[in-house]
């Protein structure tokens, strides 16, 4: 508390009239964490000493006196000592810092101390600069950086071998550069090790990523020996070893020959001609291997011949199973047309696509579409869709379905969960105003299965989701399960995220959360996937991930460049009601995706607040600049602000993890008068040497509503989990022809890869084209996008255009869609 400090005239003839001289000024200081620090001052001969702390007096409880008396001089002696703690601190924000200094009276005048200035002591995670893994040849130079984080006090740097102190002045080879960089003058053998930057401060020990050196020696012959004595065969030879030195640590080989002959007699030598010994061993070689050739020829013609009895006789015992099995039947021979020729089914069967496969001749060559509408149900007709199934099994069918009860049963009721009971033919799962969605194509659940699946959203403290380096959560987390399901068809998982997207600036991965609690990196955005298991479409605001394994997602960029930004939504707040003279704007900072708004509003209606302004977007760069806010324009007549700074500001990293969803700074501000309910302001937010917004406020603080809509955001259409046709704008059976119809190869190009261009999806070819049907995949990434509000007359439009490329296609006009 600070205010005003009334100073008593000083006592006459209580002290010589000398100038109160200091022999204890405050020092700098730093706050750890939230302990407090004090500050001490000691003058003689003095009446009063009080503190002033940026301009103001302290409380005149707050200091702590003791009186002495100068024992040489026998002046008096007066000690005065304040505690400041870290929220005082914090008050103070801006360029100017948080200084104190000591003002002693005597009967002479007054004399002011040096000014301490006191900090708060940080440091933050994230080298600027860390070593990096080298290999090197012995006697070369090594320079490894290291530029510690950014700290109060500024952090030293030692180094490690190997987890030992490095000491340079126990090792002439050896020395730190002042910019905290490690040199070795000559590498060793022994200078094979990791290396470690650590920075330390009061606050804090940081390690950098360990580097590996590795110091190789590359090979190098010795001399030749002698010639050795001439032998049997007219040849002499001498060698040489790769030992001076060896090579060590991945050095090169020597080059060139080990062992060197040659003829010692001048070519006059004798050979002997070979023994009847010789001529035995290779005749019964040759003998043996003509025996192995036979017998081989033997068990292909018996194989051969067992294979071609079952293909005439032998039927796929799955024919007599039924029920929703796929089948599988070799197709009768040309000599036996009697035998029954049964097609897989190609909804349900395992394969890959092929684009060079010629389309199939036991069928027609293309769809013929009736002249109705493309994407309508068929007519007014009542359809009856019918299964592989025998029909008595459709009523067990169902009746298993209502009375399913070995699935675990899940949470019900909150917010931020959906579930559903699913079975071959699909669905649709989302969590209203989240912009969160997982849709089931059919087919995806084996036939004859059926699946209680779940989708959440989970609040950033229940999940702790680890960020290096420059990491930052892109998305919310979202889970879907049960995990450990069988798909036979990839998910599709739908969600928001606040990046600025751009290859040159983000790495951008898709982390999913293993069984043991550790995040793994399955996808790295942008790159050929290593898996077919995952695949991400990420579009402006929103990313569609395609899984074929359920469990809990997260979407993570690391930053390339100073350049990469965050989308920030801006929302300011105040309360509906204001019944003192008081009154709080509050301003959030949040990523901009429509989980985190919902979650807001939430609180905000739990809080009576209403929304005084429409929200603003704001790029935050990663630039290690802190967001600054401010109000400005405010009729002093009326309202007066209670900030002591000019302006707050939120730290960078707060910012930049994503990890804290409702940042705010909220503005106090005070009526002059209960009768003022007119508020005009201006608030400014902005990053220092970045991008920044404004938001204009007029308006009355009791009865102005104009932004209410705002708290009642647009209900998504449905209901939470939508099952079987009702979950798709797309009408099965339509469905079903254009995939049957664009999935072959067309005569001019007129398939699903046209199909795909005309949908604007033609960088996704490689990934369509690596499933079983390709139309497929394009119609499961359209409903995804735009249900419910998807216009199905221009992916009509579409389908008739691939359709104009082959007058055997489709037969769509444009009155007609």
């Amino acid at each position: 508390a600070q205010q005003s400090v009334t100073v008593a005239n000083p006592v006459s003839g209580a002290s010589p009239d000398l100038l109160p001289h200091f022999q204890l000024e405050p020092e700098d200081v730093y706050i750890v964490k939230n302990k407090a620090v004090s500050l001490a001052c000691r003058a003689t001969p003095a009446t009063q000493i009080y503190f002033k702390c940026n301009g103001e007096w302290v409380h005149q409880g707050d200091h702590v006196t003791e009186h002495s008396t100068d024992r040489g001089t026998g002046l008096p002696v007066m000690e005065v000592r304040i505690e400041v703690t870290r929220q005082q601190v914090e008050k103070i924000f801006g360029l100017e810092e948080y200084w104190c200094q000591c003002v002693a009276w005597s009967s002479s005048g007054t004399t002011k101390s040096q000014k301490a200035f006191v900090r708060i002591a940080y440091l933050r995670k994230n080298f600027e600069q860390e070593p990096t893994a080298r290999e090197v040849s012995i006697e070369q130079g090594i320079v490894l950086p290291c530029r510690p984080p950014e700290g109060i006090p500024p952090a030293e740097v030692e180094w490690l071998r190997n987890e030992e102190l490095v000491d340079p002045a126990l090792d002439a080879n050896v020395y730190v550069t002042p910019e905290h960089s490690l040199v070795l003058r000559q590498a060793r053998l022994a200078d094979t090790a990791n290396y470690t930057c650590v920075a330390k401060n009061i606050v804090a020990r940081r390690r950098s990523a360990s580097a590996a050196i590795t110091v190789y020696v590359d090979g190098a012959w010795s001399e030749w020996s002698k010639w050795s004595v001439c032998g049997a065969e007219c040849t002499h030879w001498r060698s040489r070893e790769c030992s001076e030195p060896a090579p060590r640590n991945g050095g090169r080989d020597c080059h060139g020959p080990e062992l060197d002959t040659r003829n010692c007699t001048s070519e006059l030598c004798s050979h002997a001609a070979p023994g009847a010994e010789d001529v035995a061993l290779y005749v019964g070689l040759v003998a043996v291997a003509v025996c192995l050739v036979l017998l081989l020829l033997v068990g292909v013609l018996v194989y051969c011949r067992k294979k071609g009895g079952l293909d005439a006789d032998v039927a796929d015992s799955s024919i007599l199973t039924a029920g929703f099995q796929p089948v599988s039947i070799k197709p009768s021979k040309a000599d036996n047309p009697s035998l029954l020729t049964i097609q897989p089914d190609l909804s349900t069967a395992t394969m890959t696509y092929q684009g060079s496969l010629c389309p199939r001749q036991d069928g027609p060559a293309k769809l013929q579409l009736p002249n109705g509408h493309l994407l309508s149900p068929l007519g007014a007709g009542r359809h009856t869709l019918h299964h592989s199934s025998p029909a008595a099994e459709g009523a067990d069918f169902v009746a298993r379905l209502s009375t399913q009860s070995y699935f675990r049963s899940l949470p019900r009721g909150t917010t931020n969960m959906a579930y559903g009971t699913f079975n071959f033919l699909g669905g649709r799962l989302m969590i209203p105003n989240t912009g969160i969605s997982l849709l089931i194509p059919p087919d995806a659940i084996p036939r004859g299965k059926i699946y209680e699946v779940y989708l959440t959203l989970h609040k950033q403290e229940e999940v702790r989701l680890p960020l290096a380096g420059c990491q930052t959560l892109l998305s919310p987390i979202v889970s879907c399960g049960p995990p450990g399901v069988l798909l036979t068809r990839p998910a599709i998982l739908a969600m928001g995220h606040c990046v600025e997207a751009s290859a040159e600036n983000w790495s951008i991965r898709l982390k999913k959360q293993s069984c043991e609690g550790t995040w793994e990196d399955v996808l790295q955005l942008g790159t050929e996937p290593c898996t077919e298991l995952y695949y991400c479409q990420l579009e402006a605001q929103a990313c569609y991930i395609f899984t074929e394994q359920l469990g809990r997602f997260a979407l993570v960029g690391e930053s390339l460049s100073m350049a990469a930004s965050k989308r920030l939504k801006l929302v300011l707040f105040a309360p509906a009601a204001c019944p003192s003279l008081e009154y709080n704007i509050r301003v959030y900072c949040l990523s901009d995706t429509q989980d985190v708004l919902k979650e807001v509003i939430q609180l905000e209606k739990q809080l009576g607040g209403q929304l005084i302004g429409a929200p603003r977007v704001l790029h935050f760069k990663d630039s290690y600049h802190n967001l600054r806010l401010s109000i400005h324009d405010m009729p002093s007549s009326l309202w007066k602000s209670k900030l002591l700074a000019s302006y707050q500001e939120i730290p960078f990293y707060h910012i930049w993890s994503g990890l804290q969803p409702f940042l705010h700074c909220t503005f106090t501000l005070e009526r002059l008068s209960p009768s003022t309910c007119e508020l005009a302001c201006k608030i400014w937010v902005w990053q220092v040497e970045g991008d920044g917004q404004s938001f204009t406020v007029n308006f009355n603080i009791s009865k102005d509503t104009r932004f209410s809509d705002w708290l009642v955001p647009d209900s998504e259409v449905g209901a939470p989990a939508l099952v079987g046709p009702s979950a798709f704008k797309i009408p099965f059976l339509i469905r079903q022809k254009i995939i049957s119809s664009l999935d072959p190869p067309g005569t001019r190009g007129a398939d699903w890869r046209t199909l795909a261009q005309k949908l604007n999806l033609d960088s996704h070819l490689s990934f369509f084209a690596s499933k079983p049907s390709p139309t497929a995949m394009i119609l499961n990434l359209w409903e995804a996008r735009h249900f419910p509000n998807g216009n199905l007359s221009q992916l009509a439009a579409a389908v008739a255009e691939v359709g104009k490329q082959d007058g055997a296609l489709f037969a769509v006009s444009e009155a007609e869609c």
